[in-house]
């Protein structure tokens, strides 16, 4: 089996695909927008993620893709804990609040803590409580794989898409 970095090394021209149309091109897949916390002390942190997955049903796993640039991301995997917390579609302005740096970005944002302390925030759609399992390697970012601790569904509403650089389809 070849692994991603053996099949780039023997393909030079991989490393040439331009940062802005790959994600340009990739950007045509429509993703949910989740937020991913943790408490760091006493105060809650967290950031917006567009590349949650679920990766098992035995034993219950899910995942998600940290940029290595992220000042958050190393609060979260030192915790050893997170919460998903998925969003609604009339959330984007939650989301824009969660994917700025060097913000406190719980300011004006109702949450309450889950079973294993993380914070769960108000009126999503779903939260999924997770300790992580393992960690690894991607490129400009990690891929990080939790193993779900408790999950529970929210109010009922369509998720936040993520499409073309943009929370609307079409």
């Amino acid at each position: 089996m070849t692994t991603t970095s053996d099949s780039m090394a023997s393909n030079p021209a991989a490393m040439d695909i331009e940062p802005t149309i790959f994600r340009r091109v990739l950007g045509h897949f429509l993703t949910g927008v989740v937020v991913v916390s943790t408490m760091d002390g006493e105060r809650p942190v967290g950031l917006a993620i567009g590349s949650f997955f679920s990766i098992s049903l035995a034993p219950p796993l899910v995942g998600f893709c940290a940029a290595n640039s992220s000042e958050t991301w190393p609060i979260i995997k030192r915790s050893g804990r997170f919460c998903i917390n998925v969003l609604a579609a009339d959330q984007e302005s939650v989301c824009r609040q969660f994917a700025r740096s060097g913000t406190e970005k719980f300011d004006g944002v109702g949450w309450s803590a889950t079973e294993g302390g993380c914070p769960r925030l108000d009126d999503v759609i779903a939260w999924i409580d997770c300790d992580i399992e393992t960690i690894h390697a991607g490129g400009d970012h990690e891929i990080c794989v939790g193993r779900v601790r408790a999950l529970g569904d929210g109010r009922l509403s369509s998720p936040l898409p993520f499409f073309r650089g943009g929370h609307r389809i079409g």
